[in-house]
């Protein structure tokens, strides 16, 4: 595809965009948004909006959406000394949950969230991240529960670039139409451009599947070891309905809607696992084998997810197309613009 020497080095997968490209809020309505459609083939790239995007989708594909739901993972508390928390719920891990604290906590450590939630920190992992157990007046509780309390006193987990609090109509535009499985503390962003009137159009022109993968807060992390053969993947939680299996296996040719659906195919593609961890890293070292189609935002220099887009296309076109897509002054990240690669 190119020069591999470069593939390899973190570095080579950076671009430099002016902060105003960062999209805080996004466009309404949400079909609005701006489209940057790259032609595989061609190489060729045309620029539309979002509502055009059936017009560009070959006939046949089949389409596979992402249904994990966000849940309010971010809560405000207080340690029994007084002293302000804030908890990241992460996931369910052994026989608590995986948080991230900000504010300095210890082992056994008791913090108070209201509406009579608390948690105790059980363990302090080397890489930042806190395994507690929740409890609602005193007694246990598990994560169902606990979504339901969250759905109260908790607030959306905004990516940390978009730089301001969650607001009510966060609810909402954070959320795919078709949001389902709660348990992601980021969205499937590709999927946020949907309208319900498109949404139901793409249901009658093409054959639609569901899958879940609930994303992790890892897909923000940047690479940063030198090299992304030595980058430590995350792992996320994926379950694929038969229904959706039997597609996958077919010779349809496929369209993912976003990154997080792609790696959950490949994955399956791969080990035929129906369900588990996932932590495949797709990158042009490791291409896609069973995905033809990719809708996807665009993503932060240097990222895992870059990477991926870069395993459909190459790295260099992948660049090109990123800064064309700046100088177009297109809208970058969770709440921005959208591409698809054909």
């Amino acid at each position: 595809m190119q020069n591999n020497n470069l593939d390899i080095l973190t570095n080579s997968y950076n671009y430099n965009l002016p902060k105003e490209l960062i999209a805080t809020k996004p466009v309404t309505p949400a079909d609005s948004a701006k489209l940057l459609v790259y032609f595989k083939d061609s190489k060729k790239i045309e620029h539309t909006i979002f509502r055009e995007i059936l017009n560009y989708i070959p006939q046949e594909t089949i389409i596979f959406l992402n249904d994990t739901k966000v849940i309010k993972a971010r809560v405000f508390g207080k340690k029994q000394s007084g002293g302000k928390v804030e908890l990241l719920f992460l996931r369910p891990y052994d026989s608590g949950f995986l948080v991230m604290i900000k504010g300095k906590v210890k082992k056994d450590t008791i913090l108070n969230f209201g509406a009579k939630l608390t948690a105790k920190v059980l363990k302090l992992n080397n890489d930042g991240s806190r395994v507690v157990e929740f409890f609602l007046e005193d007694k246990k509780i598990d994560f169902n529960k606990l979504i339901e309390v969250l759905e109260q006193i908790g607030h959306i987990p905004l990516p940390p670039y978009i730089n301001r609090e969650d607001t009510k109509e966060d609810e909402k535009d954070y959320q795919t139409l078709f949001a389902k499985n709660a348990g992601s503390v980021a969205a499937p962003t590709a999927s946020l451009h949907f309208t319900p009137k498109l949404l139901e159009s793409l249901k009658q022109n093409f054959k639609t599947y569901t899958l879940t993968l609930h994303v992790g807060v890892g897909t923000f992390k940047p690479v940063e070891a030198d090299t992304i053969t030595k980058h430590q993947m995350h792992s996320e939680f994926y379950n694929i309905p038969i229904s959706a299996q039997k597609a996958i296996n077919s010779d349809k040719k496929i369209l993912a809607v976003g990154t997080t659906v792609t790696r959950t195919i490949e994955y399956f593609a791969r080990t035929k696992k129906s369900s588990g961890e996932c932590d495949l890293f797709l990158n042009p070292l490791n291409p896609p084998i069973r995905v033809n189609y990719l809708l996807t935002n665009f993503h932060l220099p240097k990222s895992t997810l870059i990477m991926l887009v870069s395993s459909f296309i190459g790295r260099e076109q992948t660049l090109k197309i990123y800064n064309e897509a700046i100088e177009k002054k297109y809208r970058f990240y969770s709440y921005g613009d959208a591409m698809l690669i054909i």
